[in-house]
């Protein structure tokens, strides 16, 4: 999708401080961290949300949580845990309509998250 913020960012128009690249998916830092670690997934495939997630695309994001799964246990957090969000739609506060999921670790996590 032409103006799609983040698939701008998979194709390398708009720089992004990279974690993590494959043939499925990209993973970048955060712009505004939340925490220590912050980073967000996201599939090359442009998915609107997880309200978009079908049959034919739902193997993305099993690789997408097999890919966050992995960097929780090479970065070192995977021990003392982690939170992976995504947002979805205007009440969900998804401020970019391309599915991602915040990883975000190395504090711990209050609930209700807000």
């Amino acid at each position: 999708m032409s103006d799609c913020l983040f698939c701008k960012i998979i194709a390398g128009e708009i720089p992004s401080s990279k974690v993590y690249e494959d043939d499925l998916c990209y993973a970048f830092h955060d712009i505004s961290p939340q925490a220590p670690t912050h980073f967000l997934v996201v599939p090359k495939e442009h998915i609107q949300s997880v309200s978009a997630v079908n049959d034919e695309n739902a193997r993305i994001v099993g690789h997408i949580f097999a890919v966050i799964a992995k960097l929780a246990d090479e970065l070192g957090f995977a021990g003392p845990g982690y939170r992976v969000v995504s947002n979805i739609g205007q009440a969900g506060q998804q401020t970019v309509p391309h599915l991602h999921f915040h990883v975000l670790a190395g504090r711990d996590m209050t609930w209700p998250p807000g």
